[in-house]
């Protein structure tokens, strides 16, 4: 094989999923059809959920109100930033929202702290352990569209469901077809409206995943200079503990943005 073909092929790899289908949608063996199951964005976005929330549920049931040990400490000073936020965004009364925001920022900045980790060590380690030298696993969820759609979609969910509860049946629908042109422009309005509700988990969703996915490829071309690539890897890591906070707090914030505009009544 040649570099090129090395080069492009060690890319490649890193970029597949570990995908599961039925045999019906495989071609030349690679998973085609709709239900498909990327098993690694499954397996690393439910362990990561599973432990990050369940040491926050045992740090909240050791919490004290006299000398808080130091998780605890960081525990809280993360809920009061996204009860801040939340109260500083949101102007409508819901017991959903604060809980939702924090469980996305939390979540998001796990699965996109995953890409600090090198991209060789964490494959190479499965791969020894398996015995399958060829087996692509993505240890990044967020840069599966996927993942990042399953989540945009879900919160384009819950906002339509809170627009419903909030305003009842009669006022969303007044909404969808009179603002903002009144009901004489009923189906311009209602264009408008199908546009904008379109774009938003659009846009969300592929934020967060052009974003981690570019930082994912720029890691993996730094890993291709071989003993050449620690005075690039360090500054770049670093610059990218920004990226994934950054893009985790504005996940939240869309979000806690989306539930206000559903809450809000024109």
């Amino acid at each position: 094989m040649s570099a090129e073909g090395g080069t492009t092929g060690y890319i490649q790899h890193h970029l597949t999923n570990l995908a599961v289908c039925a045999d019906s949608a495989k071609v030349d063996g690679v998973c085609t059809g709709f239900w498909t199951f990327h098993l690694d964005t499954l397996l690393v976005s439910g362990i990561l959920g599973l432990v990050v929330f369940g040491l926050m549920a045992m740090l909240a049931s050791k919490a004290t109100a006299g000398v808080p040990s130091g998780g605890q400490n960081f525990v809280e000073m993360v809920v009061g930033l996204v009860d801040q936020q939340v109260r500083d965004t949101f102007h409508g009364k819901s017991a959903l929202v604060t809980p939702l925001a924090i469980t996305i920022f939390v979540w998001v900045f796990v699965m996109n702290a995953m890409d600090l980790i090198p991209v060789d060590f964490l494959p190479v380690a499965l791969q020894a352990a398996t015995g399958n030298h060829e087996m692509p696993f993505k240890f990044v969820p967020t840069t599966d569209p996927n993942l990042t759609f399953a989540m945009s979609l879900t919160v384009f969910v819950i906002s339509i469901v809170m627009g419903l509860k909030v305003k009842g049946f009669g006022h969303f629908m007044h909404e969808v077809f009179a603002v903002p042109f009144g009901l004489k422009l009923a189906p311009i309005n209602l264009l408008f409206r199908i546009v904008e509700e379109i774009a938003r988990p659009i846009s969300l969703s592929l934020r967060l995943f052009g974003n981690m996915y570019a930082g994912e490829m720029v890691f993996i071309l730094i890993a291709l200079l071989g003993i050449y690539q620690l005075p690039l890897a360090l500054p770049w890591e670093l610059f990218h503990i920004l990226i994934i906070t950054l893009q985790a707090f504005v996940f939240m914030m869309l979000t806690i943005v989306y539930m206000s505009m559903a809450a809000e009544s024109h």
